[in-house]
């Protein structure tokens, strides 16, 4: 069974707030690689889509939520059937209670 990896619009969104945080500060050299290691880091759920741990913040969810972390993000995601839904990425930096404002 091939899984297939699904980047919601709260994702895509703050992928590109990410994005141009990074090119305003640092340049749009590193806003690029920061943006490739966060998606290559979601490349391991193809294999081994358990990969991450539990989010226990967002365990009042109907979703079983888990995450990877890749530098100060965390990469949120749940799993249904083949398909992995990539709902957030979560800078680590903020207050956790601002991850409950998941969308999905």
């Amino acid at each position: 069974m091939e899984i297939k990896i699904f980047w919601s619009a709260l994702a895509e969104d703050q992928l590109k707030n990410i994005f141009d945080y990074y090119k305003e500060v640092a340049g749009e050299r590193i806003a690029k690689r920061i943006i490739n290691q966060i998606a290559e880091r979601v490349t391991i759920l193809e294999k081994n889509p358990r990969a991450g741990q539990k989010e226990e913040l967002l365990k009042e969810y109907s979703e079983e939520f888990r995450y990877l972390v890749e530098s100060n993000y965390k990469i949120i995601y749940w799993i249904n059937s083949n398909i992995i839904t990539i709902s957030s990425v979560f800078d680590c930096q903020q207050n956790p209670e601002k991850m409950k404002e998941l969308k999905k």
